[in-house]
């Protein structure tokens, strides 16, 4: 693995959609660069600090959130010359994104009082009145040609569905929950799902004419449903809950046919490679190297001995670190709270809030856990290589630590003074990004053969 040198970040950083460029902000200024030579081959200056970068669909265009102002400016890569401010005046905007078209940007104003459909094309707008959320209740068929929209009026809860061409409301229908949480459509948009808020447990599947295909409920009297997440194949649909428990329902019965428990003692049998991060001492063979006195004094790193971060394989038993959420607080850190699956449909990752140092693989296709990363510190992100079965996570140290089916390794990041707080994987598998406080880098990640062997020293 490459590393590149580091680079002043303030804000969002992400990879264009065609993986050729990356877009970074640095206080007032969008910068763009090349991916593969990281020359700046665009610079944006906007009229305020950047909070939000979006790319659109096709790459050609970007927006940014200037959430203080407030006010949405989106450039063109191919047009320089070309710019677009909007801004909703007294309204404010709460968030802003792309229409899968790359022509039109939706805006939710503060306090939720309207969605605006802007167009590029011609200037026109059309509003929704009443969005449920600022940033969540929108999600697109994956064709691109409908969007759901989710609103609130009279107490009650109602899915709007537009035709992302003429952004006319083809159809509305009201659903059965007490606070819509969110939306997604199914991969293969046959489907929508909708979850309530954690006070409610309940996850309804809905077709898009708005019949009601299935409700689930998985236990009633406690804290819900926490996150929720389609499969690729869209075979699968995962629903991660506050009992520390992740659920998998199919998709021609919408049944439950796995559940997986999150326990703070590991014990046997199991058949899951348990991979614990330890420092092993670097033993150095100095017996022929000769030191003066005043160098062992002035040196003392000689004397204290050097580390390496790797991986050791445990046995079960093994109790993970667990820590209990006070419970006179809200939202108690409990639940499966990050969740992602592979590309392939075959493994998901799941995160136990309350055991936040370990990271739990499951195998969907034999039905069992395939291996738990223990940690030393909490785990920060973690993100599937979008080509193939690869995972790779980050805890805030100077090291990534990465995940294959054939066994798992650290990297160490030669920058000094580097610690990664977040990374996110270019769309075909070649290029992390990987970010610190004020500055991110790049890492080349080699494609994986089929055979890959990984080993902890690596």
């Amino acid at each position: 693995m490459e590393f590149t040198e580091a680079y002043k970040q303030t804000g969002p950083c992400c990879f264009s959609p065609n993986s050729r460029y990356i877009a970074v902000a640095v206080d007032y200024r969008l910068v763009i660069r090349d991916t593969l030579s990281f020359k700046v081959v665009q610079l944006f200056s906007c009229l305020d600090k950047i909070s939000l970068v979006e790319w659109a669909n096709d790459s050609e265009y970007i927006l940014c959130g200037l959430y203080k102002r407030p006010m949405i400016q989106a450039w063109s890569l191919t047009q320089p010359e070309w710019t677009c401010k909007i801004d909703e005046g007294p309204a404010g905007i709460a968030y802003a994104r792309w229409s899968p078209d790359s022509r039109h940007i939706l805006t939710t104003s503060d306090f939720q009082l309207r969605l605006t459909v802007w167009s590029l094309l011609n200037t026109a707008c059309i509003h929704v009145q009443g969005p449920k959320h600022g940033s969540k209740g929108v999600s697109f068929t994956k064709d691109g040609k409908f969007a759901a929209i989710c609103t609130r009026r009279d107490c009650k809860d109602y899915v709007n569905l537009l035709s992302c061409h003429t952004w006319e409301i083809m159809g509305a229908f009201a659903v059965d929950t007490l606070d819509l949480a969110d939306i997604e459509w199914s991969p293969d948009d046959s489907a929508i799902v909708i979850w309530d808020s954690p006070l409610e447990y309940k996850v309804l599947i809905y077709s898009p004419d708005g019949r009601c295909l299935s409700k689930y409920q998985a236990y009633e009297s406690g804290l819900g449903v926490k996150s929720v997440s389609w499969s690729p194949c869209g075979q699968y649909l995962a629903v991660g809950s506050y009992d520390q428990m992740l659920r998998v329902l199919n998709h021609l019965t919408w049944k439950t046919f796995a559940e997986f428990m999150h326990l703070s003692t590991v014990r046997g049998p199991c058949c899951a490679a348990i991979f614990k991060e330890v420092d092993e001492p670097l033993h150095l063979n100095m017996s022929e190297l000769c030191l003066s006195d005043e160098f062992l004094q002035g040196n003392s790193d000689v004397s204290e001995g050097h580390f390496r971060v790797m991986y050791e394989v445990t046995e079960v038993p093994i109790s993970l670190p667990f820590q209990k959420p006070p419970a006179d607080k809200p939202n108690p850190k409990q639940g499966i709270g990050l969740m992602s699956w592979s590309k392939d449909s075959r493994y998901i990752y799941t995160r136990n809030d309350s055991m936040p140092t370990a990271l739990w693989i499951w195998d969907i296709h034999h039905l069992e856990l395939a291996a738990i990363l223990v940690q030393k510190d909490p785990i920060r992100a973690a993100a599937w290589d979008p080509t193939c079965p690869r995972l790779v996570l980050c805890t805030g140290s100077s090291h990534l630590y990465m995940w294959t089916p054939s066994g798992a390794c650290c990297v160490s990041n030669p920058l000094p003074q580097f610690n990664i707080n977040d990374l996110k994987w270019n769309s075909d598998g070649s290029c992390l990004l990987l970010k610190d406080k004020d500055s991110f880098c790049c890492a080349a990640v080699s494609l994986m053969p089929e055979s890959s062997e990984y080993s902890s020293d690596d």
